[in-house]
């Protein structure tokens, strides 16, 4: 077995977040279709299926490390937004909950001497740049266009 138990036990619940982070921004997506956001809808859509292509590479790294896989219950999401405004909100601050947790994952793996986690987790901290920042833009041209021009934030994913 190429990762302690404790490493796994955290990667396990990595895993149940990476599964609930694709469940919650699914049911973005919904929301967003809902409210005819066609492009917003099919942004969150495309980051749904990246969440969980993030649980699946941590699955098969505890597999390939010899570790023991255990994923956990996934809590349901938040399916009802006052705002647009508020829905990226939640998604910019899971994003940056998301970042403190890999960045946890990887400390325990630098404490732990794991070089091989540190390596496979490198990717993760650098995916978390690209996640926060396009939450983060995303939040500041909502914001910039206010809830009653929402059809421009249209306009601006459709040139992005």
């Amino acid at each position: 077995m190429l990762i302690s138990k404790e490493l796994n036990a955290a990667v396990n619940e990595e895993i149940g977040l990476e599964l609930f982070a694709s469940h919650q921004y699914m049911a973005m997506a919904a929301y967003f279709d809902e409210i005819a956001l066609k492009k917003l809808s099919q942004l969150f859509f495309k980051q749904g299926e990246e969440e969980r292509s993030h649980a699946m590479k941590f699955i098969k790294y505890l597999m390939d490390a010899g570790g023991k896989v255990e994923i956990p219950a996934i809590k349901a999401p938040q399916a009802a937004f006052a705002t647009v405004e508020e829905a990226i909100r939640v998604s910019l601050d899971w994003e940056l909950e998301v970042t403190r947790r890999i960045n946890a994952l990887m400390a325990l793996a630098i404490d732990q001497k794991d070089y091989i986690a540190q390596d496979f987790l490198r990717w993760f901290e650098t995916e978390q740049l690209e996640e926060v920042s396009t939450m983060d833009r995303l939040l500041k041209v909502v914001k910039l266009t206010g809830e009653r021009n929402l059809i421009m934030i249209e306009g601006y994913l459709s040139h992005e």
